[in-house]
């Protein structure tokens, strides 16, 4: 099944690619480039809507709901404990989402999107960088940690990527953070890791300093 917010899926949208449950809506402003927006465990489809309109007003918003599930809560991929993941279903995971991303920009009429993630979304997101760094023009992501221990070899083309770590957060130590952001520069991605005050939630500082990564973006061109 799909949802669209204010608009139907062309004809040429089919189902079976469309197979993540989502939100979609429309460009006003027809120079911004698409957000991807990927909820943390528990959230939904719904639940970045509200932030894509704050830090990108007038672009389309495309937000899947993550396909797992962990005792009712929605995730982009399994975990076995706290912090430890299933990484062959992260692989899996990120290329059907991959596919998704690829199906919906056809669908859609969109160019290929800058995600914006957080927490479980953030390390789906870095996941894709990863290993399927032609679906993302770019990426935020809000509290992000190691999420493949071993990446495949692969380049980032001078993907522009900005990390949000919190320095009390009690689920991903700065450490941790720190080490995907060597990942993700060693592969060739423009890299901003910044740790900002404050724990694992969202704050208006990181409202700010997307908003303001985004604008720096779209003034580029990048």
């Amino acid at each position: 099944m799909t949802r669209a917010s204010a608009s139907r899926a062309p004809a040429t949208a089919h189902a079976a690619d469309l197979a993540f449950i989502h939100r979609f809506v429309p460009a006003t402003d027809a120079a911004a480039t698409p957000l991807l927006l990927l909820h943390g465990t528990g959230g939904d489809e719904n639940d970045l809507l509200p932030l894509g309109r704050m830090i990108a007003p007038g672009a389309a918003l495309l937000s899947p709901r993550g396909q797992v599930s962990e005792a009712g809560m929605p995730r982009f991929f399994r975990r076995l404990s706290e912090g430890v993941f299933d990484e062959a279903d992260v692989v899996r995971r990120a290329n059907e989402l991959a596919d998704f991303i690829a199906a919906a920009r056809d669908a859609y009429g969109i160019a290929a999107p800058v995600a914006v993630g957080f927490s479980n979304g953030a390390n789906i997101a870095a996941a894709l960088l990863l290993l399927r760094p032609e679906a993302l023009a770019g990426a935020a992501l809000l509290r992000p940690m190691v999420t493949l221990s071993t990446p495949p070899e692969g380049t980032l083309p001078g993907t522009p990527v900005l990390m949000l770590s919190g320095s009390a957060d009690p689920i991903v130590p700065t450490a941790n953070a720190a080490r995907l952001a060597v990942q993700l520069s060693a592969r060739g991605g423009q890299v901003e890791h910044r740790v900002l005050p404050g724990g694992h939630g969202l704050m208006s500082s990181d409202v700010t300093a997307v908003k303001d990564w985004i604008g720096r973006f779209q003034a580029t061109g990048a």
